[in-house]
């Protein structure tokens, strides 16, 4: 399994808002966001805004619903921050997703944008399963923030934003 040190720092692992049911005929792929998603979207951006949470880069899933909730997070960055949809993140594996985090060296603070199970799977990986399941009892929330950072001899949950 790929690990991860810093830089960078910081990393936010997002995952997206709550999508609608497919359509019939509709691929998984391409289903939006809910009324109720863009809504949890907007909070946790201005959540986000209020505690000062700025990546300098979002990856992101290719997927219409990631697209969309990372789009919400537009507000919270700097006009130079850059956005990457990365097609491998949808359907992506733990290591997928810990490669990609870890590839960003020239990066102080990464957002990820992306889906359930892998973003809990990735979050564990980061700080462990027990400070996970003290954190998330439930399990990852949609349009749920978690916020790591680096820390000593693992990474460490500073915050957890959800609707």
């Amino acid at each position: 399994m790929t690990k991860i040190s810093p830089p960078p720092s910081r990393i936010y692992l997002l995952r997206h808002a709550e999508a609608q049911r497919a359509a019939p005929g509709q691929k998984d792929f391409d289903r939006p966001l809910s009324s109720k998603g863009y809504a949890a979207a907007e909070i946790v951006a201005d959540e986000a805004i209020e505690k000062g949470y700025k990546p300098d880069l979002i990856i992101s899933s290719t997927a219409l619903r990631c697209r969309q909730t990372a789009e919400a997070m537009r507000r919270i960055v700097s006009p130079s921050t850059e956005f990457r949809f990365v097609d491998a993140v949808y359907n992506g594996t733990l290591d997928t997703y810990l490669s990609l985090l870890a590839s960003q060296k020239d990066q102080g603070a990464v957002m990820l944008v992306a889906h359930n199970p892998t973003i809990e799977q990735t979050l564990e990986a980061l700080i462990g399963r027990k400070a996970l399941a003290a954190a998330l009892p439930h399990g990852f929330p949609t349009a749920g923030l978690a916020v790591v950072d680096a820390a000593s001899p693992r990474w460490s949950l500073t915050d957890f934003v959800t609707k």
